[in-house]
């Protein structure tokens, strides 16, 4: 576990994500459970970038998702996929970037300070696992940089946690008499 958590002020975008991801490896942790992982990387995200007001992940079961562990304001519980940016994020399995959140056909209004987007898909082996959800109350906030750097942090979440999450429970799942 990450005793100490670095941010820098004043860096680029750019510098923030490289610096966040250079730490993700000593803040994830596969012997930890799911739930406290997703709620450090939830936070660590938010650190790293104070002016976002939400971050969160939404967990799939079935043909919805679901809250999981979030940093902001009371949200949404369940979304069906298909529906609204992370749903339609969810049914395509791709990055959704949404500029204006007024301009999305079917946005779901969590917080009515949000103004722009970014959704990314947790695909693992192509299955829906979760999406990653955050939300600025600034127009324009999310471009091609926090899509890049977002996507290579689910890939070391998924490499660190995730593939050992679902390993454990594929094979608590053989092993069930169930």
């Amino acid at each position: 576990m990450l005793e100490k958590f670095q941010v820098k002020n004043y860096q680029s975008k750019e510098e923030a994500y490289l610096l966040l991801l250079s730490q993700i490896n000593n803040l994830l942790n596969k012997d930890d459970k799911l739930i406290s992982n997703l709620s450090n990387l939830t936070a660590a995200i938010k650190e790293t970038f104070p002016t976002l007001n939400w971050v969160g992940f939404y967990l799939r079961e079935n043909d919805f998702l679901y809250l999981g562990p979030f940093q902001g304001k009371v949200a949404c519980t369940k979304i069906e996929i298909g529906k609204g940016v992370c749903g339609t994020s969810a049914l395509k399995k791709e990055t959704i970037i949404v500029p204006n959140v007024y301009e999305f056909p079917g946005h779901i209004f969590c917080d009515s300070a949000s103004k722009s987007e970014i959704v990314v898909p947790i695909l693992f082996e192509d299955y829906l696992w979760g999406v990653l959800d955050i939300d600025s109350p600034e127009f324009n906030t999310f471009d091609l940089i926090d899509k890049k750097y977002l996507e290579k942090i689910i890939e070391q979440f998924k490499a660190s946690v995730l593939k050992y999450e679902l390993l454990s429970y594929s094979s608590k799942m053989a092993s069930s008499k169930i």
